[in-house]
């Protein structure tokens, strides 16, 4: 009898004390290989010899793309914490533009580890402070292996770009693309702001018909419609004196819906008279100022031009571009040097952009109008993108901006890295050595960090069809010798110095993946439990 009096305390003070772990556990498994399952998806599309995949919409749309953001962002994912790899490779893309694969391949092993180390009875928030010095040491080492780069160094910058463009499906035309990205971005940088380039001030054409071969850079500003042709429009002109208008030549409209009734053809005549000297009118000051070209804002409201109005132009040998995009105005009057004209009242030769020629170009089975030698030119470049379909026109598209974002992190930020796996081998080695000083649990974190990092010269060898295990081996020994740019030579299938075979890539793209996969992976290890709100 005492012996089970003195017990039932203690069983009850036990029962007290039991917390259950059991569902936070779950839901951190749950968010993990969630989460993977996405990183996953997309790790085979990495690298030069990665493949592509075929995305169809719900709208019957077809895309081709091996772009990370371009895969991710089709995706209908479900799950909140694969969500996040979704926002990550959006992230990416923002901050550095290219390695958008790289990224979500890395937070996927790094989860893949952290699953281990919690399954060995690591509490997450050891390891996701570990993970954070870890990744704070990793930039260091990546900084410390970078080459400085000049923006007088074209021949890097190409290098650079082309490396960007080498495993996308346009790679083939990369020595084309490449030099057009790096001309493109360097033609926008202001010497005021060294620093940065705005990438909308590179407006990019798409033009079907022709090949990628045809791609070119224009100096001068290139608009996907034709001129208007009614009552024999003009589509020449010579010593242009370009107008940009944001009001309507058109007779005007009352302000609520209401109805005219016009009882006799006397009133009729009256109407159409005055409608035409109002047109009239605006017209003859528009000449009176001397402009030859107009590009007229689309109108929501009302027509902006009339076939009257269109007429009346013609016969005044004006030149007439109409349903000019309200959100493209300001990329036009940056480059034409103007103002944009709001009311007629305030249409002056001052507000005026002047170009030697303005021309209509037929271009594939349409037509363009492309205006060149541009007086006082802002800092602007437009691309003119050709492909013989709209899938191959698209992925050059995307290809050509991440050439762009490539050359804008050398403009940020001038140093250039290895790439074919080597800065990645290279982390992991010094990562690995520096794991063995460190004490306790974050020493066996941080060899974790570094044994995730290896994923990205595996995956480079699986993707070319090489034998994982046999090159990354071959490169860790290579890199203990003190080779630190030696990388996978995809096209060679053997193990070069990789900046000698000029791959090379911004220090930005790799340290803005490690440091933006390291976040992600941190704030999914801190999540214990998924609260719906409905």
């Amino acid at each position: 009898m005492s012996s089970t009096a003195v017990s039932s305390p203690m069983a009850s003070s036990k029962t007290e004390s039991y917390v259950d772990n059991k569902r936070k556990e779950d839901i951190r498994h749950a968010n993990i290989v969630a989460a993977r399952s996405v990183a996953n998806a997309v790790r085979t599309s990495l690298g030069p010899r990665g493949m592509d995949k075929m995305i169809s919409t719900a709208s019957g749309e077809v895309i081709i793309t091996n772009d990370g953001a371009t895969i991710l962002n089709k995706m209908e994912v479900l799950q909140p914490a694969a969500k996040m790899l979704v926002e990550l490779s959006k992230a990416q893309d923002a901050s550095a533009g290219d390695g958008t694969t790289t990224v979500v391949v890395i937070a996927g092993a790094l989860l893949g580890h952290c699953l281990s180390l919690l399954s060995n009875g690591i509490h997450p928030t050891v390891i996701s402070d570990s993970l954070h010095k870890a990744a704070t040491k990793a930039v260091e080492v990546l900084t410390a292996m970078a080459v400085p780069v000049e923006l007088s160094d074209r021949e890097s910058l190409v290098k650079s770009a082309s490396t960007s463009l080498n495993s996308k499906v346009v790679s083939q035309y990369s020595t084309l693309l490449a030099p057009l990205a790096v001309d493109a971005v360097l033609s926008v940088v202001d010497p005021a702001k060294p620093n940065q380039v705005d990438l909308r001030d590179i407006k990019i054409v798409k033009k079907l018909g022709g090949t990628v071969d045809d791609t070119e850079l224009v100096k001068g500003l290139v608009f996907d419609k034709k001129v208007s042709h009614a009552s024999g429009g003009l589509t020449r002109m010579e010593n242009a004196k370009i107008a940009v208008i944001q009001f309507q030549i058109s007779p005007p409209k009352t302000d609520i819906e209401q109805s005219i009734v016009v009882s006799d053809y006397a009133q009729m005549d009256r109407i159409l008279k005055e409608e035409r000297q109002y047109i009239l009118g605006m017209i003859k000051k528009i000449k009176s100022t001397g402009c030859n070209v107009l590009l007229i804002q689309k109108s929501i409201l009302r027509d902006a031009v009339t076939d009257l109005s269109l007429h009346y132009l013609a016969k005044a040998k004006i030149l007439v571009v109409k349903d000019v995009e309200r959100e493209d105005i300001e990329f036009i009057t940056n480059t034409l040097n103007c103002l944009p004209i709001a009311n007629i009242e305030h249409f002056r030769a001052e507000k005026f952009g002047f170009a030697d020629l303005v021309e209509e170009l037929p271009v594939g089975d349409g037509k363009i109008v492309k205006i060149t030698g541009i007086k006082d030119m802002g800092r602007t470049a437009t691309v003119l993108v050709r492909g013989s379909n709209q899938l191959v026109l698209d992925e050059a598209e995307r290809s050509l901006h991440d050439a762009l974002c490539v050359v804008r992190c050398l403009v940020s930020k001038r140093f250039l890295i290895a790439g074919g796996g080597a800065p990645e081998i290279e982390l992991s080695r010094q990562l690995g050595a520096w794991a063995k000083v460190l004490h306790g649990m974050e020493g066996y974190c941080v060899r974790s960090f570094a044994e995730a990092l290896e994923v990205i010269p595996y995956t480079l060898a699986e993707n070319a069809g090489l034998n994982p295990i046999a090159i990354v081996t071959e490169l860790r020994n290579r890199h203990a010798q003190g080779e630190i740019n030696a990388g996978i030579n995809v096209r060679k299938g053997q193990i070069t110095n990789i900046l000698e075979e000029n791959v090379v890539q911004p220090l930005l793209v790799s340290t803005s993946a490690i440091t933006l996969a390291t976040e992600c992976v941190r704030m999914i290890l801190k999540i214990d439990d998924i609260v719906t709100v409905r």
